[in-house]
């Protein structure tokens, strides 16, 4: 019979790395340089509360440097898909702390990931007409309580609009402290509403929001200054995802809009920039990393939606290292492995990401049942030895 220990001779092998070094993240003490990724699990109540599964889920994972939980969008019309998380209310704030407390007495830490869906939603997910920079619809479906539907024209956001949106972020940034969270994202990235500012296929705006790269990337800094005016800016990060195409994005000017967002923002002292699907064989990447003067987490480039390799990412994360990164998010990788940190310190085999249809649909199946290695080596000391 083949046991763990016997494969973890040909998985992964113990390596010293930087990845298991201490680092520090404002005041914060990190055990070690792994993130992990915000995921988007639609455990959430109808209403967005936040369950008692969720705290199973996260404390399992408290071993990481630091989790940054899933999006939590700021305000109703906010929402993208069924079942997810919000913090624009006390309800809200209450399961959230759930979740905190859990990890805190696990020995975790986490931000939160405040999310604005834009045109990525639908009435029948919100109630509401999804609103965006643009009236252009997401070129796409959206799943609802009753399966996928035809995306709507999402309203154009008025400029009162706009601001009323930036201080729902700021408001949305103190419930997650009220919360129990060490600090928040905002997400800029994966084809949301900040990224359709930034982006000239949805922003068609001819006014101070629109236009050129200045105009466009103005929302992003607005949000981005007024939450961490809100709770300051060691408790803020930034998401962002230089030309990815997702949820139908087509930005045009990669190369001019990033910079200039780092430019904008390099007085406000920001906890971290969140770089997704960084790749450190592209030069933005390293001209990102001479600009930010802080610290810079990395998501490598991973495939998808093909399996995770074998390491689970550690080499890429490695190669990141080299490159200027200061730490390493991974997501599927511990989404299967509540004690990925464990496992990747010892070279230990990872466990295979089920089928992707669990990671959506609610319950334990393909969330809170994946083992640890304690648990898989007492299965194999109580299993009858092999004949």
């Amino acid at each position: 019979m083949t046991t763990y220990a016997d494969e973890a001779t040909t998985a992964n092998a113990p390596l010293t790395s930087r990845l298991f070094e201490p680092a520090s993240l404002g005041d914060l003490r990190l055990p070690n340089r792994l993130v992990m990724a915000p995921m988007t699990r639609n455990r959430a109540a109808a209403d967005g509360v936040p369950q008692p599964i969720m705290a199973t889920y996260y404390a399992q994972r408290a071993s990481a440097g630091l989790i940054i939980a899933e999006a939590s969008t700021p305000n109703a019309v906010g929402q993208t898909y069924p079942n997810i998380t919000a913090i624009h209310d006390r309800a809200h704030v209450a399961g959230w702390r759930q979740v905190t407390d859990a990890v805190r007495a696990a020995g975790g830490r986490m931000f939160l990931q405040l999310q604005h869906g834009g045109r990525v939603g639908h009435p029948d997910n919100s109630g509401l007409v999804p609103v965006a920079p643009s009236p252009v619809p997401l070129p796409d479906t959206i799943f609802t309580p009753s399966g996928h539907q035809p995306a709507v024209v999402p309203r154009e956001m008025t400029i009162d609009e706009i601001h009323a949106t930036v201080a729902d972020f700021a408001a949305a940034a103190r419930n997650a402290v009220d919360a129990g969270f060490a600090g928040v994202e905002v997400h800029g990235a994966n084809g949301y509403l900040i990224h359709q500012f930034l982006a000239g296929g949805t922003n068609h705006r001819t006014d101070a929001y629109g236009g050129s790269v200045a105009g466009r990337i103005r929302f992003a800094v607005e949000v981005v200054r007024a939450v961490a005016d809100a709770v300051g800016p060691e408790r803020v990060g930034l998401r962002i995802a230089p030309g990815l195409t997702v949820n139908g994005i087509e930005e045009g000017d990669t190369g001019a809009i990033y910079p200039a967002l780092l430019d904008a923002l390099a007085d406000v002292g920001l906890a971290y920039l969140h770089v997704v699907f960084a790749d450190p064989g592209q030069p933005l990447f390293h001209d990102l990393r001479r600009r930010w003067q802080g610290t810079l987490i990395a998501n490598p480039m991973l495939p998808w939606p093909g399996p995770l390799p074998a390491d689970g990412g550690r080499r890429e994360g490695e190669r990141l290292l080299a490159a200027g990164a200061d730490l390493i998010s991974l997501g599927r990788a511990f989404l299967a492995n509540p004690d990925l940190v464990e496992r990747l310190r010892t070279g230990a085999p990872l466990n295979p990401v089920r089928d992707t249809g669990l990671m959506y649909v609610g319950g334990e199946s393909g969330y809170t049942d994946y083992p640890t290695l304690d648990a898989v080596r007492r299965a194999e000391t109580l299993a009858p030895a092999a004949a």
